[in-house]
C-alpha cells in the first residue's frame, strides 16, 4: 500500500496510523479549493489557490501568492501575447496548466535593467537579436535569464508560476487571495 510508505504516524493513543494522501493536480478550468490541515492557529498560515487567483487575474498580471523577504513567487494568467519583459538577475517559469510559448531576444549590456529587481516590461520589442524560444507545458520549467527579454504567448488560457524578486509589475492582492481557516484575511 502507497499510503503506508508515504506516512505512517502514531495516533493519540500511541498506535501507528496509516494515512492516506491523494495528489490532486488542478487545472485553470477544474480545480477544488484545498483546506488548511494544521493543528495549530490557523491565523499564522496563509494559503491559496494559484488557480484561483489566476481565474480572476487579467492577462499577464503577475500576483504574488508567496514573499519570502524579497523573493516571490508570482501566479500569471497567459492568454494571447504578452508585452516584453526584462530582469536584472535569472527568473524562472513553471507551467502548471495550458502551453505557454516563452520567446527570447538578447538585450545589449546598456538595456539590461539595472532597477533593484523583480520584471519591467518594455515598451517595444528590444532591436536585439533573436534568442529563439521554449514551447513549454504543465510542469516544465523554464530559465528567464538576466539579460535577455521575454515575452509570453499562448493560444488558451494557460497558468505558470514565475519565480522572481519583489519588483515593479508584482501585484500584491494579499486580502483578496489568502485563506485562514476558511476567512479571507483582512
Amino acid at each position: 500500500m502507497i499510503a503506508s510508505l508515504i506516512d505512517g504516524r502514531k495516533g493519540h493513543d500511541g498506535e501507528r496510523v496509516e494515512m492516506a494522501y491523494k495528489t490532486r493536480v488542478g487545472s485553470l478550468d477544474n480545480y477544488e479549493k484545498g483546506v488548511i490541515e494544521l493543528d495549530d492557529d490557523l491565523r499564522k498560515y496563509a494559503f491559496s489557490n494559484i488557480f484561483e487567483v489566476a481565474g480572476t487575474a487579467q492577462p499577464f498580471e503577475r500576483v504574488a501568492v508567496v514573499q519570502n523577504l524579497e523573493y516571490t513567487a508570482e501566479v500569471v494568467r497567459s492568454e494571447g501575447e504578452s508585452g516584453w519583459y526584462a530582469a536584472p538577475h535569472d527568473e524562472f517559469a513553471i507551467v502548471m496548466d495550458g502551453e505557454i510559448t516563452f520567446n527570447f531576444v538578447q538585450l545589449a549590456d546598456d538595456q539590461v535593467p539595472s532597477h533593484e529587481g523583480g520584471a519591467i516590461r518594455l515598451g517595444a520589442k528590444p532591436n536585439g537579436p533573436n534568442m529563439g524560444r521554449v514551447i513549454a507545458r504543465r510542469g516544465h520549467q523554464v530559465l528567464l535569464p538576466k539579460g535577455a527579454a521575454y515575452q509570453l504567448v499562448s493560444g488558451q488560457p494557460s497558468v505558470a508560476i514565475l519565480q522572481t524578486v519583489d519588483g515593479p509589475e508584482t501585484v500584491k492582492r494579499w486580502s483578496e487571495i489568502c485563506v485562514t481557516g476558511g476567512e479571507k484575511v483582512q
